[in-house]
């Protein structure tokens, strides 16, 4: 298994240099200029501020060298300065990186959780009325807006009933704790704040919620079709002929070979959560990648932009290694050769 971990570590590498080729050369083709959205009316009062400006960030170098100096860096683990706020970026994506991935990482467990008992239950109880309100509700949750979902949560929920905190990691005047991973879930049953925690998770009920949708509906199909597979094996049928009860062999012997697809849109749906909460994060004041990557973009903070591409990619890359590995544990006759 290590040689093969190896391997796939080692086939990534051609992936993650073709991300920082493409967010490099992306960023600095736009037909936006940097220097006027930076410096303002400051750029057309003073050549040589521009000139300065230009020679600050290596802008007066061709494409081709900034490019070299770019991954000069990236190879010592320097993601470069934000042009917006004059911080490494790698610092300030150590802030914003635990926020997204504590919340993407809640969404995707209510997500597969969810998901999975709607579809195994649609699954056993097929052309029922249970099927077909489980089928409903799953493309409910694949077709419904994200954004639209998000503001219909936070007037509802929060404005009109008070039954939600307000938006943000904690509710004002409370502390964070003291920083260990970044994640407050984490950090507060390290620290022993049981009552930090709490606010904590409640302060991620409702984002969690929205991303968690639309991947409890895309789950819930996934399950829904490959457990419907599974169910007419000849093994199943075996075990149904030996006398076990119906629900003994739909969770003992069915569901476990029926999750090897849903591993599959498992992985990319935790990928897409990480790169995709922008609006989610905006709208509920999450202070996470998502909301750094469009400050960011916005301002056009090349390097942050950048920073940010090639965490995702990274993120990618990983995803897609845990999930062939968690081939082989959970269907044994999957090999890593």
């Amino acid at each position: 298994m290590g040689r093969y971990l190896i391997r796939r570590v080692i086939l990534a590498l051609p992936t993650l240099v073709g991300i920082t080729c493409v967010t490099f050369l992306v960023s600095h083709l736009l037909p936006a200029d940097l220097v006027l959205t930076s410096l303002g009316d400051r750029a057309t009062q003073s050549p040589a501020l521009v000139a300065a400006f230009r020679h600050r960030w290596g802008l007066d170098r061709p494409v081709a060298v900034q490019y070299m100096i770019y991954v000069r860096h990236l190879l010592h683990g320097d993601l470069g300065m934000s042009i917006a706020t004059n911080r490494p970026v790698l610092s300030e994506l150590a802030l914003s990186l635990p926020a997204t991935v504590e919340l993407a990482t809640l969404a995707l467990l209510a997500a597969l959780g969810a998901g999975i008992a709607m579809g195994v239950l649609a699954a056993a109880t097929r052309n029922s009325a249970v099927d077909a309100a489980t089928r409903g509700l799953s493309a409910v949750g694949v077709a419904i807006p994200t954004f639209w979902f998000a503001i219909l949560l936070v007037s509802t929920v929060y404005f009109r009933l008070g039954w939600a905190p307000a938006p943000g990691r904690l509710t004002a005047g409370l502390i964070p704790p003291e920083p260990v991973t970044g994640m407050y879930l984490v950090d507060t049953l390290l620290r022993g704040r049981p009552d930090l925690f709490a606010d904590a998770l409640s302060h991620m009920v409702l984002p969690a919620t929205v991303l968690a949708t639309v991947g409890i509906g895309f789950v819930t199909r996934i399950t829904r079709a490959s457990m419907l597979e599974v169910l007419t094996q000849d093994y199943v049928r075996t075990a149904r002929a030996k006398g076990l009860a119906r629900w003994s062999v739909v969770l003992r012997h069915a569901l476990r070979n029926a999750l090897i697809p849903v591993i599959t849109i498992g992985g990319t749906l935790y990928a897409q959560l990480m790169s995709g909460t922008v609006l989610t994060e905006t709208i509920f004041s999450w202070p996470g990648m998502g909301r750094y990557a469009f400050s960011s973009a916005a301002s056009l903070d090349f390097p942050a932009v950048m920073g940010v591409a090639l965490v995702i990619g990274v993120i990618y890359v990983m995803v897609n290694l845990c999930v062939d590995v968690l081939y082989v544990l959970v269907n044994p006759r999957v090999r890593f050769d």
